[in-house]
C-alpha cells in the first residue's frame, strides 16, 4: 500500500507546491511509483508546476462524483514514466467531503509507493479534508518569524491526527545570510517548532524540476530520507566559506 504523505504549511508563498512536485519527481527518478495529488481546491497549480495542466481529462472531483474512474483522473507525467498527477478542481458551489477524497486515493493505494497530498495554506476546511486523507506530514516554512509562527499552529493541529510521522522542511534558506547569524538556522527551527529536521531547501533563482541545481541536489536529499530514512541535508552555507565565499557574501549583500 501506498504512504500517503501530506504536505502542509500555515502560511502562504512559503514553496509548499514546489516542495510537493519536486519531491514526487525524485521519488520517481528512483523508480518509485508516485502521485501528486493536489487538494488544494481554488488555488490549484500542482499540474502547471509539473506541466501537465493540459492533458487532464478528468480530475479528483469527477472521479468523487462518479464521473470517471479513479485511475482515469491519473494524469502520467510525459518525461517520468512511473509519476502521476491528481489534477484539483476550481469548486466554490458544493462539499466534497474528507471520507469521499480518501476512499478514492485509497483505492489507487495498491498500485503506487507514495500519494503526496498537496494541502492549502492555514488550517480551515481545506487543510482537514487533505490531513484526513494522509498517514505522515511534512510541514513546510521558511526562516521568517511569521511562517515560522503559522507552522507552529499547524504542527499543534496535526498532533490532533495522531500521524505515524510528521516532519520539517525549511525551505528558501539563503546561506549567506545563514552564515552571517541574520536568519535562524534549520536546526534551531526544528527545535523551536519540535519537528525532526527532513530536508533543507536553499533559495535559488535557477528554474527547478529539470535543472541540476543546488535545490535540486537538496530535493534529492529529502526524497532519499522520506524513502529510506536517511539523514542528509543539503548544506546551504557550504558555498560561503573561506575567501570565494566571503566574495559570494559580499555581492549577495550588494544586490
Amino acid at each position: 500500500m501506498a504512504r500517503k504523505i501530506v504536505i502542509t504549511s500555515g502560511k502562504g508563498g512559503v514553496g509548499k507546491t514546489t516542495v510537493t512536485a519536486n519531491l514526487g519527481v525524485q521519488l520517481a527518478k528512483k523508480g518509485y511509483r508516485v502521485i501528486v495529488c493536489d487538494l488544494d481546491f481554488g488555488l490549484n497549480n500542482v499540474d502547471v508546476v509539473l506541466g501537465t495542466e493540459n492533458l487532464a481529462l478528468y480530475d479528483i472531483v469527477d472521479a468523487v462524483e462518479g464521473r470517471c474512474r479513479p485511475k482515469q483522473a491519473l494524469i502520467r507525467h510525459p518525461r517520468y514514466s512511473t509519476l502521476y498527477s491528481l489534477a484539483s478542481n476550481r469548486i466554490a458551489d458544493r462539499y466534497v467531503s474528507p471520507q469521499a477524497v480518501r476512499l478514492v486515493l485509497d483505492s489507487l493505494s495498491s498500485q503506487f509507493d507514495f500519494i503526496l497530498v498537496d494541502s492549502p495554506a492555514g488550517i480551515d476546511e481545506g487543510f482537514h479534508r487533505a490531513v484526513c486523507c494522509a498517514e505522515e506530514a511534512l510541514v513546510v516554512t521558511t526562516p521568517h518569524i511569521s511562517a515560522m509562527r503559522d507552522a507552529d499552529k499547524v504542527a499543534g493541529m496535526l498532533k490532533s491526527y495522531r500521524l505515524l510521522n510528521v516532519g520539517l522542511v525549511v525551505n528558501l534558506v539563503r546561506g549567506d545570510m545563514l552564515k552571517r547569524g541574520e536568519v535562524l538556522s534549520p536546526e534551531a527551527i526544528s527545535e523551536t517548532l519540535r519537528l525532526p529536521l527532513v530536508a533543507v531547501i536553499p533559495e535559488e533563482d535557477k528554474i527547478f524540476l529539470n535543472n541540476i541545481t543546488e535545490k535540486s541536489r537538496a530535493f534529492r536529499f529529502l526524497a532519499a530520507n522520506c524513502a529510506f530514512g536517511k539523514n542528509k541535508m543539503f548544506d546551504p552555507q557550504k558555498k560561503y566559506g573561506g575567501l570565494v565565499g566571503a566574495i559570494r557574501r559580499s555581492l549577495k549583500r550588494n544586490l
